[in-house]
């Protein structure tokens, strides 16, 4: 039977180290239970030397989260007991990351923990909107309401991102495919062709026009340039990026992207649904608005968006109504202030933010569907014309050798 050099806290919370033989580390923590010691550490003698695997994923995805709620909702509506579900939930994960992170969340609601307070501690994991919903559910005894429209929320979040991914999936694979194919030909097929030209050109002779051009730009890719072009993009990419991690840079890029033809106007509609969601699904839940605005505000995924909330938050605090500093930051639409003005007047305020998010949801969904059915066609003809004028462009010295040999002396 293997022997576990443990830690554990007394009934007087004292530090409690020992060894104790047992079958497994659950067969511990009951033997330890007996004893009034709780469990906060265990580990199997001679291995307590352990090789990390390697790809361990230290991270939960939002899709997992939202199976993990809404199964959690549905065992605490059973009338099932706290631990026991978390003990069922991390036994089934797949995720070992967030299998320890359960047992973890298990543990400290043993010691004697709220649920909020144990899953505060994993803010990898659960986030200030996941925790203090959780918070709301415990204090008004609904868990399982508030976890049920927290598995809704994650979904129509997830549902939501996977938009946008969907968006720009075809075009960065058409795009990334037709620059694939005319650097190939650039580099390989139209060398073979040049040399072919020169060995049939006749002294003082020239080539075609569109023909010079394109092995001009076919020189500039094999040589030098093309590894500047490649220098450059890179560097530009980099520099980007550490400018978006600076406040200044974060404010100007997030601006630039809500105001992009197209994908704009999709963006901003993605944080108008986005805010009216977690707005809506925090207020039913019966967390103070203020505390609200501040969670909403933080997952606003856009810093122009967070700092208008935060504004509409000092309007609040300051005792105006909702909707005169939600207009004065001139980022929402006239529609959202309006009907978030007839809730707030009717009392509906999460109802009225619940069917705001639908029907931005579904504008999403529509612009998306438009905005790829507009970029199929312009994606093919820009592909399309490309490559057949290279393709032409290489034809036309042949054309002229042929004339030559048809039309000459006999």
């Amino acid at each position: 039977m293997p022997t576990f050099v443990f830690k554990g806290r007394n009934r007087l919370n004292e530090i409690i180290a020992g060894e104790r033989e047992a079958a497994t580390q659950d067969e511990l923590r009951a033997l330890l239970r007996r004893e009034q010691v709780v469990l906060t550490q265990a580990t199997e003698k001679g291995r307590e030397i352990a090789i990390p695997k390697l790809g361990r994923r230290k991270k939960v995805g939002a899709k997992e989260l939202a199976v993990f709620t809404r199964q959690f909702s549905v065992m605490i509506d059973a009338g099932l007991p706290l631990v026991q579900c978390l003990d069922i939930l991390a036994e089934q994960q797949q995720n070992v990351f967030f299998k320890d992170v359960l047992r973890q969340v298990r543990q400290n609601v043993e010691e004697g923990a709220t649920l909020y307070q144990a899953m505060e501690r994993h803010p990898k994991v659960f986030d200030s909107l996941y925790t203090h919903m959780v918070e709301a559910g415990e204090t008004g005894g609904v868990l399982d309401l508030i976890l049920q429209r927290l598995a809704t929320l994650i979904e129509k979040v997830v549902k939501l991102k996977r938009s946008i991914v969907s968006a720009s999936i075809y075009p960065a694979a058409v795009i990334t495919v037709a620059i694939g194919a005319i650097t190939l030909i650039m580099i390989v097929v139209i060398p073979q062709f040049q040399q072919i030209f020169l060995g049939l050109l006749g002294p003082g002779e020239l080539l075609p026009l569109p023909t010079r051009i394109v092995m001009a730009i076919s020189g500039f890719i094999a040589g030098w340039g093309g590894l500047t072009i490649a220098v450059i993009g890179i560097a530009t990419s980099v520099a980007i990026n550490f400018y978006y991690k600076t406040p200044k840079g974060r404010w100007n890029i997030d601006k630039l992207m809500l105001k992009v033809p197209l994908f704009g106007s999709i963006l901003r509609k993605v944080a108008v649904a986005r805010f009216s969601r977690i707005l809506s699904t925090l207020l039913s839940s019966g967390v103070p608005i203020l505390q609200s605005l501040d969670i909403t505000a933080k997952t606003a995924g856009n810093v122009i968006i967070e700092d208008a909330i935060i504004k509409v938050r000092q309007g609040v605090e300051r005792g105006e109504n909702f909707v005169d500093p939600l207009k004065a930051t001139n980022v929402f639409p006239h529609m959202v202030s309006q009907m978030i003005g007839v809730g707030e007047q009717t009392g509906a305020m999460d109802a009225m933010l619940g069917k705001i998010a639908d029907f931005y949801e579904e504008e999403v969904d529509t612009a998306i569907a438009d905005l790829l059915g507009l970029m199929e066609p312009v994606l093919i003809a820009f592909l399309g014309i490309t490559i057949g004028s290279i393709v032409i462009s290489m034809y036309l010295p042949l054309f002229s050798l042929i004339g030559k040999l048809t039309g000459g002396p006999k």
